[in-house]
């Protein structure tokens, strides 16, 4: 597996995901070359705000082989085993599993072809019910064991009937697959009778789609206990900015001080002279004052990081790892030497003035074991590229065609190229780095794709 993978999540989103281990020590950063002619830059997107609006993450004890007592043979003899560890393990089973279906039909619903889309709709189909009869193989028999399992069984078996349901419903029509389509209605209608055979849920809850997406969101919650970490976050640099606000006010106040002591020398007496002269001074003040704040606090400011984050363990209240976060555009000649390398190998088309958005995070996880079963956290950051969308011009272009004396028309979408460079780097190890070129109109992403790197760069794993 990659040590980052980096893919489209929805029409207008894109995501990285990577995992570390106890001790781990990275830092990443992610360069976005905006051509110019999209329109975005500083003056036009505030870095801040996109952060807040258009990144989001999700960070989790990860294990590839699903610890889980109920599909791994020493975890067989439950009476060896506390009621909160079960939970525990259940709970990154029943994640993961969601997550990964999750995922699945993400990618799944991109698909237009129709071949291809019933051939993998099928491979999901295969998947759902494989893991759900290994999930249901062992359920638990002690009543303050089996609460944990039914709330899972529950959300688990809704979720998946949602998921497949969903996916038929954009299908690419066809009669072609009706079998395909005949098995997954099938398996939607057995969960659906599934929970009302268990009773999991009232007929009042199962008729009001509110009441139902409600209890499922809870019960969501409740899944991910102990398994998504909680995040503190704090915003770095508050009190330098105050002390940068009053240093810029002291420093105006000082020049409009001397200019005022200069304008009474000048106009003896009060005259309405010096009472426009006075209104005057104070106006440029008002006006240069933030003007010199806010450059003041850009040099300042200038490679610090932004933010910070906590990642603790919700049921311990451990701290796991800690992050400090950048974001902020660049200018050419500040980029790393090995970047504007890579940049270089662009055809000679592509190769367009363009705005530098930076995105970095540095980990570091700590030292000590996490808790029993878990050896790996899993970051997950989505990127939304809906605000470059607005930006963006409509196509207006028709391309003419002439056969048989006839001539026709087509209408020609407006594409943009983004390109997408990742360094990473490992403890005191070598920066790596992969480089992704993301082709994008209006409304949707069209391509990412990984391009090769010139000779002598490190590539990422």
């Amino acid at each position: 597996m990659a040590k980052i993978r980096v893919k489209q999540e929805e029409s207008l989103s894109i995501k990285f995901i990577h995992q570390m281990k106890v001790g781990a020590n990275r830092r990443l950063d992610l360069y976005f070359f905006l051509p110019k002619e999209m329109g975005i830059g500083p003056h036009s997107l505030n870095e801040e705000e996109y952060y807040h609006s258009a990144i989001t993450g999700r960070r989790s004890y990860y294990s590839s082989a699903l610890h889980l007592p109920l599909v791994q043979s020493r975890f067989a003899s439950q009476k060896k085993r506390t009621v909160e560890e079960f939970r525990l393990y259940l709970n990154l089973f029943a994640y993961q599993f969601a997550v990964a279906i999750e995922t699945d039909s993400k990618e799944l619903g991109q698909i237009e072809d129709a071949e291809e889309f019933y051939g993998a709709l099928n491979a999901l189909y295969e998947l759902v019910i494989q893991l759900l009869k290994k999930f249901r193989r062992n359920e638990p028999s002690d009543p303050k064991w089996k609460s944990y399992f039914e709330n899972a069984d529950n959300y688990l078996s809704w979720f998946c009937e949602q998921r497949l349901l969903k996916l038929l419903s954009r299908a690419p029509r066809s009669s072609e697959y009706s079998e395909i389509v005949d098995n997954v209605v099938g398996l939607c209608r057995s969960e659906h009778e599934h929970r009302k055979s268990k009773r999991y849920n009232s007929l009042h809850t199962v008729e009001d789609p509110n009441r139902i997406s409600n209890k499922m969101l809870l019960l969501r919650r409740l899944i991910q206990q102990g398994v998504v970490l909680k995040d503190e976050f704090k915003v770095l640099g508050v009190g330098l900015k105050k002390m940068t606000t009053g240093f810029a006010t002291a420093m105006v106040m000082l020049v409009v001080s001397a200019l005022i002591i200069k304008a009474q020398g000048v106009f003896s007496g009060l005259t309405i002279a010096l009472v426009l002269t006075l209104a005057v001074i104070y106006g440029f003040r008002e006006i240069f004052k933030e003007d010199i704040r806010n450059a003041l606090w850009r040099v300042i400011q200038k490679g610090r990081p932004k933010w910070s984050r906590i990642l603790r363990d919700t049921t311990s209240q451990a701290p796991i790892a800690k992050q400090l976060v950048w974001m902020d555009f660049m200018k050419s000649a500040e980029l790393p030497a090995k970047v504007s390398e890579i940049l270089k190998r662009r055809h000679s088309q592509n190769k367009l003035d363009a705005e530098v958005l930076h995105y970095g995070i540095h980990t570091r996880v700590t030292q000590k074991d996490f808790l029993a079963g878990y050896t790996t956290i899993q970051e997950q950051v989505n990127f939304s590229l809906a605000p470059f969308a607005r930006y963006l011009e409509r196509g207006k272009a028709k391309i003419y065609r002439e056969q048989d004396g006839k001539i026709s028309n087509d209408s020609v979408e407006r594409r943009y190229q983004i390109n997408m460079i990742l360094a990473v780097r490992d403890d005191k190890d070598e920066v790596q780095y992969a480089r992704y070129k993301i082709t994008m109109n209006r409304s949707t992403i069209i391509d990412v794709s990984q391009s090769d790197l010139p000779d002598g760069i490190p590539e990422m794993d």
